[in-house]
C-alpha cells in the first residue's frame, strides 16, 4: 500500500472514557460497536475511539474504494480529534489496518494489540454448503429473538457456520453474536467486501516490512481459528520486533466473545508491563 491522494471519508465514531487514546478497529463484517467487548473495559482507564470503517455501518460511501483508503480515513480521524499518539487495537481486518497504520505513521502509533490477524493472512476454511448457510440463517434469526438459548445452540448453532467462528458454544458467545454480529453483517456494504477481496486476491503480504514497526505489540490468537490460522498469526508475531504472543485453546476467530475475561486480563497485564505505550510523551 502506498500513499494515495484520495480524499478522506468522515468516519462515524464511537467515543468512550477519558485518558490516553486507544483506536479500536473492527473486522469484516463489523462495526465500531462490535468492539464493545474491548471498549467497555478499556474506557474505564483510557479514551477509546471505535470508528465504523469506510463502507461499514454509518460510514456510508458511494462507489468502490481500496484498502488503502481506510488508512487515509484513519489518519484524518486522528487529525480531527488532535490525537498526536495513540495505541491501536485491531481485530482481524482491523489488525491488518493497525499494522499498516504503524508502518505509515510510526511516530504516532505507540503500540499494537493484534487480535485474530496476520500480515500474511491464511485460512483453512472448509467448503461451505447450502446447509451451512441455511442453519446459520436459522440460528441467527432464533438467536436474535432469544439470545443464547441452549436449544437453538444445540439444534442449529453447532451445525451452522458458527461452528467455524467459535470453539465454545456458550450462551455468552451467542449473546454477542445476537447483539453485534448480525447487525454488523447487515450493515457491511458490497463495496467493503470487494475492497477486502481485491486485497486478499492480490496475495496480501506485509511480513518483510514489519521490522520497520518500532513499537511493542501483543498478538492474540484462537487455536481453532479457520479464518486466519494461528500459524499465520504466529508467523507475524515472529516478524515483529517486540511482540508478546498468546494462543487460546478451543477458541476460534471470534475468541474475544468466547473468553472475554481471559483476553481482557492478558491485555491488562501487557499494558501494565509496557506503560510506555499509554503515556503521552512515550517516556
Amino acid at each position: 500500500m502506498h500513499h494515495s491522494s484520495s480524499s478522506s471519508h468522515h468516519l462515524s465514531v464511537r467515543l468512550q472514557g477519558k485518558g490516553f487514546p486507544i483506536l479500536c478497529l473492527h473486522g469484516h463484517p463489523g462495526l465500531g460497536s462490535s468492539m464493545s467487548v474491548f471498549t467497555n473495559h478499556l474506557s474505564q482507564k483510557f479514551q477509546t475511539f471505535a470508528p465504523d470503517l469506510r463502507g461499514y455501518g454509518n460510514s456510508r460511501i458511494n462507489g468502490n474504494f481500496s484498502m488503502e483508503d481506510h488508512l487515509t480515513d484513519l489518519e484524518a480521524l486522528l487529525d480531527r480529534f488532535q490525537i498526536e499518539r495513540c495505541l491501536v487495537l485491531g481485530w482481524s481486518l482491523g489488525g491488518i489496518l493497525a499494522m499498516e497504520l504503524a508502518l505509515r505513521l510510526p511516530e504516532r502509533v505507540t503500540g499494537l494489540i493484534l487480535i485474530a490477524t496476520a500480515a500474511r493472512p491464511r485460512g483453512n476454511h472448509p467448503p461451505i454448503s447450502w446447509q451451512d448457510n441455511f442453519y446459520t440463517g436459522l440460528a441467527s434469526i432464533v438467536n436474535r429473538i432469544q439470545p443464547g438459548w441452549e436449544w437453538n445452540i444445540e439444534t442449529f448453532g453447532k451445525r451452522s457456520l458458527y461452528r467455524y467462528l467459535i470453539g465454545q458454544h456458550t450462551p455468552g458467545a451467542y449473546r454477542y453474536l445476537a447483539l453485534e454480529a448480525m447487525s454488523a453483517y447487515l450493515q457491511t456494504s458490497a463495496a467493503a467486501t470487494r475492497a477486502l477481496n481485491t486485497a486478499l486476491g492480490a496475495g496480501y503480504n506485509r511480513l518483510a516490512d514489519l521490522q520497520q514497526i518500532p513499537c511493542p505489540s501483543l498478538m492474540l490468537a484462537g487455536a481453532s481459528d479457520r479464518h486466519i490460522t494461528p500459524e499465520s498469526s504466529l508467523e507475524t508475531a515472529h516478524h515483529l520486533k517486540d511482540c508478546q504472543w498468546h494462543c487460546y485453546p478451543n477458541t476460534a476467530h471470534l475468541f474475544p466473545w468466547e473468553i472475554p475475561e481471559l483476553v481482557l486480563r492478558d491485555i491488562d497485564s501487557w499494558l501494565d508491563s509496557h506503560p510506555q505505550v499509554v503515556t503521552p510523551d512515550g517516556v
